[in-house]
């Protein structure tokens, strides 16, 4: 053997002497399996009649005895995941060995395949850990299938209790509540009596009692004291979950039809709002009123005549989730400026409705652009509206964070990074999107990386564009065939 040759033939035995190192811990994870595959059947034959005892249950007892014979089936269980995973985890650590390439590329590629040997037990190892991998992945499968029985029959077990005495207690409890902590009308008042009354009413007819609203100088503390009599009334009946299932059941139906008349019952703070509303000239646009309620309508005039101010005051001042998702609506069509610091600070609070705003003003202020990009290395949900409001508004300084995101493991991800770079139109942009086009698997991702370049539209970007009407998806064709229409910036 000659000197020249010694290098590499030390380097095969050194690579073959790791291999067999790493194949006898690959050996020891298969050992390590065996106990935890064997472990699996008792517990399978554990499930099996406690199946059987939640089929026959049918007393609040019975349901306690299913869970008596779950508790150690979960705890077997668990105990097989903590096995399996420290084994998964030793598996995850083992790295293969890579060998050493020739730096002189050139030799390597006119050489006689000598150089590619050291590669034979890398390629051997690769596919018995793959090999391995699916076994441990089979394995973990078998242990969540029995993980998701047992968490079925918990949960069966929790729709099948109640209801109870003490959820009917706590419904009581939560509209004396909201009557006790909100301010009212002298016409809510007068609604609250009658959602008291009425549900008084129907539960003396099923607890036998005799409760009324006292005689009070305040309604409202008049209606309180009614409702603690209920509560404590309730508690006496000492109703059975079981026994006086169908009693329990018509007071949550009534205690549900009071706490709708609370919620239903006009408070002042209502009240308020729309006067507040009125001061500030927010109905002076309504001639007549076609949309309830009468503040969609006046929003829509506002919208149509460019009134910022109006639109900003109603998303402020109103309280519902519906006029909110409208005066967000209004002022995602409309994009004004003057919108920019509210959406900021929504933006700041992860609304991406808000970014959507922010991307449609176009502002690159600087408070703007750092608070969109801190969501590009978030989650798809955040990063894709951020990034796309980040491409509207046409920041430089995020053409590297988002082009980051070109290689991302979500192909929605990297398709929303490249149409943002589009967007935004730096020339930097042009090769990491060639880079798609030639390595993507991904249709959309290709697609989206042509039509970024077209609007780049530098003869370069529109070269690489043009270059991939061969693509085998049409979808990336026909953004191919746009680029050779557009002329050269």
């Amino acid at each position: 053997m000659s000197d020249e040759d010694a290098p590499d033939s030390e380097q095969t035995r050194d690579l073959e002497e790791r291999a067999d190192d790493i194949r006898e811990e690959f050996a020891s994870i298969e050992a390590d399996l065996e106990p935890i595959r064997d472990d699996l059947d008792p517990i399978r034959d554990e499930i099996e009649p406690v199946h059987d005892t939640f089929e026959a249950a049918e007393t609040e007892d019975d349901l306690d005895d299913v869970e008596a014979e779950l508790e150690p089936v979960r705890s077997d269980l668990e105990d097989v995941r903590e096995e399996f995973d420290a084994v998964r985890e030793e598996f995850d650590e083992i790295e293969l060995p890579e060998p050493e390439t020739d730096e002189d590329e050139d030799e390597e590629e006119a050489g006689d395949g000598e150089d590619d040997a050291p590669d034979g037990p890398i390629e051997e190892l690769e596919a018995e850990q793959e090999a391995l991998e699916e076994t441990l992945d089979d394995l973990e499968g078998e242990i969540e299938d029995l993980e998701d029985e047992v968490d079925d029959i918990q949960s069966d077990v929790d729709d099948q209790r109640g209801p109870y005495a003490t959820d009917v207690i706590d419904e009581v409890g939560s509209a004396k509540g909201d009557i006790e902590s909100t301010r009212w009308t002298e016409e809510g008042e007068e609604e609250l009596r009658e959602a008291v009354e009425e549900a008084l009413e129907d539960s003396n007819a099923v607890l036998g009692t005799s409760i009324s609203i006292p005689a009070d100088d305040s309604l409202l503390d008049a209606l309180v004291e009614a409702l603690e009599r209920l509560e404590e009334e309730i508690e006496a009946a000492e109703l059975d979950p079981d026994e006086d299932d169908e009693d329990i059941a018509s007071l949550l139906e009534i205690t549900d039809a009071l706490q709708s008349g609370v919620d239903d019952a006009t408070a002042w703070e209502n009240l308020q709002v729309r006067e507040q509303l009125r001061r500030e000239g927010f109905y002076d646009v309504l001639d007549h009123v076609k949309d309830f309620p009468p503040e969609w309508h006046a929003l829509k005039v506002h919208e149509k005549r460019g009134n910022t101010d109006m639109v900003l005051l109603a998303l402020e001042s109103l309280g519902s989730d519906f006029m909110e998702e409208h005066c967000l609506e209004s002022l995602e069509r409309m994009g004004p400026e003057e919108a920019t610091e509210p959406m900021l600070q929504r933006a700041n609070r992860r609304d991406t409705t808000a970014m959507s705003i922010l991307g449609k003003i176009g502002n690159d202020d600087e408070d703007v652009v750092e608070t969109l990009l801190e969501y590009v290395d978030s989650n798809p949900q955040l990063q894709r509206p951020a990034m796309r409001a980040l491409g509207e508004v046409g920041s430089e300084d995020a053409v590297q964070p988002i082009a980051n995101q070109l290689v991302a493991d979500e192909s929605v991800v990297r398709s929303s990074a490249a149409r943002a770079l589009g967007l935004i139109g730096d020339t930097r942009a042009i090769e990491p999107l060639a880079e798609r086009i030639d390595e993507d698997d991904e249709d959309t991702v290709r697609a989206s990386a042509v039509w970024a370049l077209t609007q780049i539209g530098t003869e370069r970007a529109l070269e690489v564009a043009a270059g991939a009407a061969d693509d085998r998806a049409y979808l990336v064709q026909a953004e191919a065939e746009k680029a050779n229409l557009e002329p050269a910036a």
